[in-house]
C-alpha cells in the first residue's frame, strides 16, 4: 500500500501529511511504509483518508505495525471492528480511535510555540484536564458503538474487547504520559502541578489524588474512575500511547542526518525518569516503546497479561488489591525530535 504518493489535491491534504512529504523525511517514510506492509485497504479509501485526515489512519498503521512485531495473526474477514487478532493467549477484538481537538480549539498541528506557557511553568493541569475530557469523549463513542452494533456481530461475543486510543486533542498532547488516562479510568490523578510548586512537601514524588469528577467548559460534569465499577465491563482494556507519533518514525529511522532526539525514560517503579539524548539516524526506540495497557479489573472478558507483556510496555492492573504499573522502570514517557535542521513546527507529532 503506497501511503505517500499523493492521490488527493494539495488543498485537501492534511497539514501533517504535507509536512512528511519533504525530501528530508524519506527514511522516516520508509519506517512507516514498513509498518503498513500487508495492511489491507478493506474499503478502498484508506489511502485517501491517510492523506486527508492523517492522525486516525496513522494510529491504525502504527497499531498494525505493533501487532506484527508481536507476531499476532489478524483476521480480515469482517469489516469491523478494526482488528481481530489471534494471540498465543486467545483472540482479541480491538477498535481504534483518536481523541481530537474540540470544535473551535487549536488543533494539535498548529503549534506556534515549543510548548504552552502553562507546560513551560510545569503547570500540567490545563493540559491534563483537556486530555481527560477529550479522551472520555473518544472512549464513550466506542462503547456506544459496541453496544449498538459490535456486540451483535457473530465474531465479537466472548472475546476481550479493547479500545486503542491515541491523543491528538491539543498541541501539547505529548506531555500527558499516563496522567489523564489514569485519572479517567481509575480516578488516580498524579498532581505534578502541586509537586513542582513545593517539592519539599512531597519527598516521595508527585502525590496521587482522587478528583472524582471533571467539569467541562459548558458547565456539565462527569465522574472519573470508569474502571472502578462494572459499568464498562464490556471493555476489557485500553491501549494508549502519547508517543506513537511521527516522532516514533524519526526515532526508528536510519541514515546520516542532522538532528537530535530528547526523551524521558522511566528509571524505577515509582515513575521517576531521566532525560536521554540521541542522534537522529541512529535508531533509539523500538515500535512498542511508550505503549501502555490499562486493564479493567471488572472486565467480563479480561485480557491475559501475557498478551502484551514486553520490556518497555507498561501494563496497569490490579493484583491482590494493589495497583501494579509493570515496566514503569524502563518505559518511554516523552520525546521531542529536531530533525534535519527543521524548526519544530515543521515536524508533526513530536
Amino acid at each position: 500500500m503506497d501511503l505517500f504518493t499523493p492521490v488527493v489535491p494539495v488543498e485537501r491534504q492534511h497539514e501533517n501529511f504535507r509536512r512528511v512529504l519533504v525530501p528530508g523525511r524519506i527514511s522516516e517514510r520508509a519506517v512507516v511504509s514498513e509498518w503498513a506492509e500487508g495492511f489491507p485497504d478493506r474499503d478502498n479509501k484508506f489511502i485517501n483518508e491517510f492523506q486527508t485526515t492523517f492522525n486516525s489512519s496513522f494510529w491504525e498503521v502504527y497499531l498494525y505495525g505493533v501487532f506484527k512485531s508481536y507476531s499476532f495473526s489478524m483476521n480480515w474477514s469482517q469489516a469491523s471492528p478494526d482488528f481481530w487478532i489471534a494471540t498465543p493467549y486467545g483472540e482479541i477484538i480491538i477498535e481504534a480511535v483518536t481523541a481530537n481537538a474540540a470544535e473551535g480549539k487549536e488543533p494539535e498541528w498548529d503549534k506556534k510555540h515549543l510548548m504552552s506557557e502553562a507546560v513551560a511553568k510545569k503547570d500540567f493541569w490545563p493540559l491534563n484536564r483537556e486530555a481527560i475530557i477529550r479522551l472520555s469523549n473518544a472512549l464513550s463513542s466506542k462503547v456506544r458503538k459496541y453496544n449498538k452494533s459490535y456486540k451483535n456481530l457473530s465474531h465479537v461475543p466472548g472475546k476481550p474487547f479493547v479500545i486503542a486510543v491515541a491523543p491528538f486533542e491539543q498541541p501539547d498532547f505529548q506531555h500527558q504520559y499516563d496522567r489523564a488516562m489514569r485519572a479517567l479510568l481509575y480516578n488516580d490523578y498524579v498532581d505534578e502541578t502541586a509537586y513542582f510548586k513545593d517539592k519539599a512537601l512531597f519527598p516521595d514524588g508527585p502525590p496521587s489524588v482522587r478528583l472524582d469528577e471533571i467539569t467541562k467548559d459548558n458547565g456539565s460534569a462527569f465522574e472519573l474512575g470508569i474502571f472502578e465499577s462494572d459499568d464498562w465491563a464490556e471493555v476489557s482494556a485500553v491501549i494508549f500511547s502519547c508517543v506513537a507519533t511521527w516522532g516514533k518514525a524519526v526515532a526508528m529511522s536510519t541514515g546520516l542526518r542532522d538532528g537530535f532526539i530528547m526523551a524521558n525514560w522511566g528509571t524505577d517503579e515509582s515513575g521517576k525518569s531521566e532525560p536521554r539524548r540521541s542522534r537522529v539516524g541512529i535508531p533509539s526506540e523500538e515500535i512498542h516503546d511508550g505503549l501502555q495497557i490499562f486493564h479493567n479489573p471488572h472486565a467480563s472478558n479480561p485480557v491475559d497479561l501475557q498478551v502484551f507483556r514486553r520490556k518497555g510496555v507498561v501494563q496497569h492492573y490490579l493484583s491482590h488489591g494493589v495497583w501494579i504499573r509493570e515496566s514503569y522502570d524502563e518505559c518511554l514517557q516523552f520525546r521531542f525530535t529536531y530533525a534535519s535542521g527543521a524548526p519544530f513546527r515543521d515536524s508533526p507529532h513530536r
